[in-house]
């Protein structure tokens, strides 16, 4: 059973590797297929650009790490702080109320949105397992993103996943008022 502080002891010595803590078990991520990568550095640069100069919050790639909270312990166990897990959505957005000024080091804190984008060796049931937890524990949005059937999926708590495709324009009014991304830009151009 590993701990947050033996991630970043052993991040320290592998600073080039992407880990995460998952229920005890570190993680080493390889990296994502070229094309999944252009569709995540597209949906951050469009949510960035809108966010920033607003002053909404934060916008973090899939290199940032969040120390999650544990979700409610078993009658009278008592929660571990260093047994929790320390995951990295490959797009992710923070309220300007929730992390004020930005840290050099992981933040214990849940991102508002969470995104996934499948790349080529990911399993779909793994990805929205993921977005679930970070919904249960606090999150508002969920999105996976599928380039394979170019669609993208919003999640929210207790409700049905809503799937939108090509011309379909994503909105959260609920996170982001006035913000939209129609779907289609975010598939990878063709040059001639």
């Amino acid at each position: 059973m590993f701990s947050v502080s033996d991630v970043e002891q052993f991040q320290t010595k592998h600073p080039d590797w992407q880990l995460e803590l998952v229920d005890g078990s570190i993680i080493v991520m390889g990296p994502s297929d070229y094309e999944s990568e252009e569709i995540g550095m597209e949906f951050a640069r469009q949510l960035a650009n809108w966010v920033r100069p607003r002053k909404l919050g934060r916008v973090t790639g899939s290199s940032a790490g969040f120390i999650l909270p544990s979700l409610e312990p078993e009658d009278g166990e008592e929660i571990d702080r260093e047994k929790r897990n320390l995951r990295a959505p490959d797009v992710s957005f923070v309220r300007a109320d929730q992390l004020k000024k930005t840290k050099r080091d992981f933040v214990e804190l849940l991102p508002d949105l969470t995104v996934e984008i499948k790349s080529k060796s990911d399993r779909i049931k793994t990805l929205e397992e993921k977005i679930q937890l970070f919904l249960q524990l606090g999150s508002v949005v969920g999105i996976l993103i599928d380039p394979d059937k170019l669609t993208l999926t919003v999640y929210r708590l207790n409700q049905e996943p809503v799937v939108l495709r090509d011309n379909d324009k994503l909105t959260l009014p609920d996170l982001l008022p006035a913000w939209e991304l129609t779907v289609s830009e975010l598939w990878p151009p063709e040059f001639d």
